[in-house]
């Protein structure tokens, strides 16, 4: 758009100035229209979606075993007392330490 000091002149002169004013708003919100990036679109989710769910076929993990208080009183008996003879202990868990002889 071209605009020469002739039409410049014959807007501020009519209206009182209000369409020069006009125009050069209209003009400052068009460069910053030029200016600015839209946001960026969102991919649609894939087909099937289901937000917050576990994949179909899947689910969330078991909680870990869970063992009587006595069980973990007699293992700690028998470790204090020093009879742990490198054996898994009842709660399936344990195992015995690499460094032993049966091992090297």
């Amino acid at each position: 758009m071209d605009v020469d000091s002739d039409d410049v002149k014959a807007m501020r002169a009519e209206n009182g100035g209000a369409d020069f004013r006009a125009f050069m708003r209209q003009q400052i919100t068009n460069g910053k229209a030029r200016r600015e990036k839209p946001a960026p679109v969102k991919p649609p989710p894939p087909p099937g979606h289901r937000p917050g769910a576990w994949p179909v076929g899947t689910r969330p993990p078991d909680p870990p075993p869970t063992h009587p208080p006595g069980l973990w009183i007699a293992a700690l008996d028998r470790l204090r007392a020093g009879t742990q003879d490198n054996s898994p202990c009842e709660c399936g868990t344990c195992t015995p330490d690499d460094d032993t002889e049966e091992n090297q």
